[in-house]
């Protein structure tokens, strides 16, 4: 067996209600004086309120950043790195999406440490110390609240990625009641978003794939599967929201230790290009970049296939289990409501070329994924995917 590092989230709070007993869950720890990072959505919507009363009422003194933006831009990070300066804070907490989860992280580790950003880019330059940080997610797909990763956009649509294990968070917050209000749009793209984590992870060439990874994303592909068209079709159902949140989870855990590929590679283009939210992003090319792994990775799909879709077991022979997890896929975003095309959001077939070469410069994913990945390569997907 292959020798491997697994890093995690230290404390891990699932329990309907959570947030409400927020000021509690965190402690002395976190110190008396707290940032807030979110949303002007989350806001306005009232999602806060529970969670900010209950730190207030533990006695903090909480500032609120609310100005966080899908796939948000690092001149946000400093505005509420300058935010959390201001009011000289003790700890940081994210609540929301992936965005405002990754923000925080950042957040933390600059206050924490004094660490020029620019330095801490890439893979283990991050050094920290950083601030006390928790992490309240409200959308069952990024896994961001067990990741070691924080993605931000630099210099218009060019991402960037801090990956280290000092910042993942003390503690993570899994409260299903956060998420029953999620429109069905958000609920089916953040799910296929926590599935894609799950199928790359399992199949990922990093030197890192390890069983942990692979236990985990195998049970998330179960809970996730089971549960997300009653989660997007009936999303007052607390159960369906907390198994979707779960599993979400468990993805995050997977493949912070065994990074995803292509698929996230190729997405990355149509969301900071076109601004399509991640999971859609994903889903728009999930298929079509499994076809082309599928010659090197058959096996490996056949043997989540029934974790995802239980009645796929009966499909004896690897290769049709393998094509038939992929069509199924493609059938399961559709049924969703999700957008099949990229000219469905807005993409001409005159941007494909570009958006391949842009995929290329993702080479920390492409090196995970189990088939190499050319140029051209990418243009031939991206071109099944128009």
């Amino acid at each position: 067996m292959n020798p491997f590092v697994f890093n995690t989230t230290s404390q891990i709070v699932f329990r309907p209600g959570a947030a409400a007993e927020l000021g509690g869950l965190l402690g002395p720890r976190f110190g008396g004086r707290i940032l807030f990072v979110t949303d002007g959505g989350l806001r306005k919507l009232g999602l806060c309120d529970a969670a900010l009363a209950a730190l207030s009422g533990s006695g903090m003194e909480v500032a609120v950043f609310d100005a966080v933006e899908a796939d948000p831009s690092l001149a946000t990070v400093e505005a509420a790195v300058e935010a959390a300066r201001a009011a000289s804070v003790t700890g940081v907490i994210g609540f929301g999406g992936g965005s405002s989860l990754d923000v925080a992280k950042v957040v933390a580790l600059v206050c924490g440490s004094g660490e020029d950003l620019d330095g801490a880019w890439g893979v283990g330059n991050a050094k920290g110390p950083r601030l006390p940080l928790a992490l309240v997610p409200t959308t069952a797909g990024t896994g961001s609240e067990v990741t070691p990763v924080s993605i931000i956009t630099v210099g218009g649509d060019e991402k960037r990625g801090v990956s280290s294990p000092v910042i993942l968070p003390d503690v993570a917050i899994l409260d299903a009641d956060l998420t029953l209000g999620l429109p069905p749009s958000i609920t089916a793209a953040t799910g296929i978003d926590a599935m894609v984590h799950a199928i790359e992870a399992y199949a990922s060439r990093n030197a890192n794939n390890n069983p942990l990874s692979r236990m985990l994303a195998r049970q998330a592909l179960q809970l996730l599967g089971a549960n997300i068209e009653t989660a997007v079709f009936d999303g007052k159902d607390r159960a369906a929201r907390g198994a979707m949140l779960l599993g979400s989870m468990l993805a995050g855990q997977a493949f912070a230790n065994s990074p995803v590929a292509a698929v996230h590679a190729l997405a990355y283009p149509i969301g900071g290009t076109f601004h399509v939210p991640h999971g859609l992003s994903n889903a728009l090319v999930l298929p079509h970049v499994l076809r082309f792994n599928a010659p090197e990775a058959a096996s490996v799909y056949a043997e989540i296939a029934a974790d995802a879709f239980p009645d796929l077991s009966c499909e004896q022979d690897g290769g049709q289990r393998c094509a038939a997890f992929i069509e199924r896929l493609a059938e399961l975003s559709a049924r969703l409501g999700l957008q099949a095309r990229l000219r469905d959001v807005g993409i001409g077939e005159e941007h494909l070329a570009g958006m391949a070469r842009d995929a290329m410069k993702q080479t920390r994913l492409l090196v995970n994924n189990p088939r190499a990945v050319s140029e051209t390569d990418a243009l031939s997907i991206y071109k099944a995917a128009w």
